[in-house]
């Protein structure tokens, strides 16, 4: 029996941006689908039961966001979508995007690694007893990266203070993302985003682990911070 290859949806009004991801994604090994409006996307997952959805923002007939709001109500949030622009670039787009509660916003013109990467990013291979592959959402793809950075910090032993300083952000917007670190993944308190950093393998020994002199190298500020 063959063994499953996940599929991906692409829906952008361009076609030679869909022919070409096409390409790029098949070479890769993942099967693709294809519309260019809401009532082809909405008939293209109700066909294939996509693993995926790459959407761009700005369609010809209607909002990308909209048809990702839709698909969000109908499929209560199991699709995992990755939003792309050629038009709205700017951070503060990306910004929106993601707080809609897309995977991951991408800016045209892609690279074809940088876009495979994103996707399989989003996706986590796994095996089933029948040597199938299936695909399952990582337990840490919805929160941000500065999200990830916070935790993986707090499951290195760090206090609130010390990641506020090693980011070079305050201590009250640390509090703000751990509320959305314990939110998402539907936890209750720090010490259990803790255990499930460590039982996902997201904690690490690393330079950001607090030194035991107590000394402490500042960094700059991360451009996509808060």
């Amino acid at each position: 029996m063959a063994r499953h290859r996940p599929t991906l949806l692409v829906v952008d009004d361009n076609d030679l941006f869909r022919a070409w991801v096409r390409e790029v994604l098949e070479r890769a090994g993942f099967d693709v689908a294809e519309a260019t409006d809401a009532d082809g996307t909405f008939d293209a997952v109700e066909r294939t039961r996509p693993d995926l959805v790459l959407l761009d923002v700005r369609l010809s007939l209607t909002s990308g966001y909209e048809i990702h709001r839709e698909l969000s109500d109908r499929y209560t949030g199991s699709i995992p979508v990755i939003f792309v622009s050629g038009e709205r670039t700017e951070p503060y787009d990306r910004a929106a995007g993601l707080l809609l509660g897309a995977d991951d916003y991408l800016v045209k013109p892609v690279d074809p690694d940088e876009l495979v990467t994103r996707v399989r990013r989003s996706l986590r291979w796994k095996r089933d007893g029948n040597g199938h592959i299936t695909v399952a959402t990582e337990p840490f793809d919805e929160l941000t990266a500065r999200e990830r950075e916070v935790l993986m910090l707090l499951a290195n032993g760090m206090s609130t203070k010390q990641i506020a300083s090693e980011l070079v952000i305050t201590p009250r917007t640390i509090g703000t993302h751990v509320q959305h670190i314990l939110g998402k993944l539907g936890v209750h308190s720090r010490a259990e985003a803790v255990a499930f950093a460590h039982r996902g393998g997201l904690a690490e020994v690393s330079a950001h682990a607090a030194p035991a002199s107590g000394q402490r190298t500042r960094r700059r500020p991360v451009a996509a911070a808060s």
